[in-house]
């Protein structure tokens, strides 16, 4: 419950913020399919870039919490160039299979975004399954994964919607370097390609662990 209040409050400053801004951005799948430790929770700050019409460069906060064995969560918004302006996001990673042998993880996540794209007000309400495996790379364990969000935009100008679908590829894993007591740096990397209605673009983000 303290948990789930906490994200709460963060979700309200994240919208009241948004709503007031001009060139807030957030997206992505995040490290929801990392394998964390129970409790963990991690402050990410990520690098954007759209790369489709009406994109630009930007950068991005989000707050990811590992609450159980199989539910994540994370919260975030992000500043950003470009004409894709005012997005914020909240989601909820539910596993469905664990990364066991040669059975990948696998997971479905439900989020909701809240928009200003091209001065029309959209919310965005989807699923996104996920799959994801562990690979030693160079004697280093990585997470490639791969997302598939689908969402319904709702249009607030017109009154309209639009269903949404992207790919989202990218791969995950601990920077072999400490930062405090037993305490690891994990990046990320993804690209976006935009499949219906959506974008295309490429991140990157480096999450802190905190108490």
């Amino acid at each position: 419950m303290k948990n789930f209040k906490s994200i709460s409050t963060m979700a309200i400053i994240a919208m009241t913020l948004g709503f007031g801004s001009q060139k807030a951005h957030a997206y992505g799948t995040g490290l929801t399919s990392y394998p964390l430790e129970v409790e963990t929770k991690l402050i990410s700050a990520e690098f954007t870039g759209i790369t489709s019409t009406g994109g630009g460069l930007g950068l991005q906060a989000r707050f990811t919490d590992k609450l159980s064995e199989s539910g994540t969560i994370d919260a975030g918004l992000g500043i950003s160039g470009g004409e894709r302006s005012a997005r914020l996001f909240a989601g909820y990673d539910f596993e469905l299979f664990p990364d066991y042998e040669n059975q990948p993880r696998t997971s479905i996540k439900a989020f909701i975004e809240n928009s200003k794209e091209f001065n029309a007000r959209r919310n965005i309400l989807g699923l996104a399954p996920t799959v994801s495996k562990g690979f030693t790379f160079w004697g280093k364990e990585a997470f490639p994964y791969l997302s598939i969000p689908y969402g319904i935009s709702l249009n607030g100008t017109n009154n309209s919607y639009s269903t949404t679908l992207s790919a989202n590829l990218g791969i995950s894993g601990v920077i072999p370097a400490e930062v405090g007591a037993n305490r690891q740096l994990t990046a990320n990397a993804e690209a976006i390609i935009g499949l219906k209605d959506s974008f295309s673009g490429v991140f990157f983000g480096v999450a802190y662990p905190i108490e």
